[in-house]
């Protein structure tokens, strides 16, 4: 048996060209494995296989559009975090531009967001159709509705899809908007406790549809009790839970009903695009 002959030994020149490439001064003992240039330590990058130099991670790297849609891909609840988002930061501004609303009183910042019937009546701000969904009087009025929102969004949205589901969740705000103008009255109303209702509601019907008993699920009992708290405590819009998850309720029978039905994936979506421009047209016939 024969061995392979020794590598000859090194030269200055040899020595010379072994240099970081983007170092001159520095010795570099390795090459990058996908183009062969020497590189020191601090200018590889560790790969699926070997070690690639800066530039040559850099061009491996997908575009900014492929790396957001990767990213996109692994929010499952992207939508619904971003509501999340959106009511804590009208909670921090309304928070931040009279402190006073947090020991219940109710502030100017609130009263320009909040639904009020005589402001639709004579003003036309209909634009308190929504921003009265995202706006709370009080850190337990957030949290509480923001866990509901977390817990339903996360089994709910994966289910629907983000468009879909955004399109859910403001038929049901809309819907919650539309029940308190009709029942509550005159008093300023605010909160995400609309949608929320309608996402329990929206999802009993799952249940109820697919065959399952939905009081036996969480959510059923979740409903039940927040509906009988509802007409148990004061100052709670009765009209807003109740538009709320009828608006869901209706969604639902669409949205949620089982594949063997053969409805259209386009009336699934325009189901509650419907139901929202059904509570726009209940509020504008309430108002007016």
């Amino acid at each position: 048996m024969s061995l392979p002959p020794p590598p000859p030994p090194a030269t200055e020149t040899d020595s010379a060209a072994n240099v970081c490439y983007r170092h001159p001064n520095r010795y570099a003992g390795r090459r990058c494995t996908r183009c062969g240039k020497y590189a020191c330590s601090e200018c590889l990058v560790q790969a699926a296989v070997g070690s690639h130099c800066l530039d040559c991670a850099r061009a491996g790297r997908p575009a900014a559009a492929t790396r957001a849609k990767f990213w996109s891909a692994r929010q499952p609840a992207l939508v619904t975090m971003s509501l999340i988002a959106i009511n804590v930061a009208v909670f921090l501004y309304v928070t931040v531009r009279d402190p006073d609303s947090l020991a219940g009183r109710l502030t100017e910042a609130q009263a320009k967001l909040g639904l009020y019937e005589p402001f639709l009546a004579i003003n036309g701000e209909w634009y308190r159709l929504v921003t009265s969904g995202f706006l709370h009087f009080g850190i337990i009025h957030l949290a509480f509705n923001m866990y509901l929102l977390f817990l339903l969004g996360q089994m709910l949205e994966p289910a629907l899809g983000r468009i879909r589901f955004a399109f859910v969740y403001f038929a049901c705000l809309l819907g919650g908007s539309a029940g308190s103008l009709l029942i509550d009255g005159d008093a300023i109303a605010g909160g995400a406790s609309g949608a929320v209702f309608g996402l329990m509601a929206l999802a009993f019907v799952g249940y109820w549809l697919h065959g399952a008993n939905p009081l036996n699920t969480s959510v059923g009992t979740l409903l039940i009790m927040n509906l009988v708290l509802t007409f148990v405590f004061p100052r709670i819009s009765v009209g807003g839970h109740v538009g709320g998850a009828l608006a869901g309720a209706l969604c639902g029978a669409m949205v949620m009903a089982p594949r063997t039905r053969n409805i259209p994936a386009w009336a699934r979506t325009v189901a509650p695009i419907a139901v929202g421009a059904l509570s726009v047209a209940i509020s504008v016939w309430a108002v007016g």
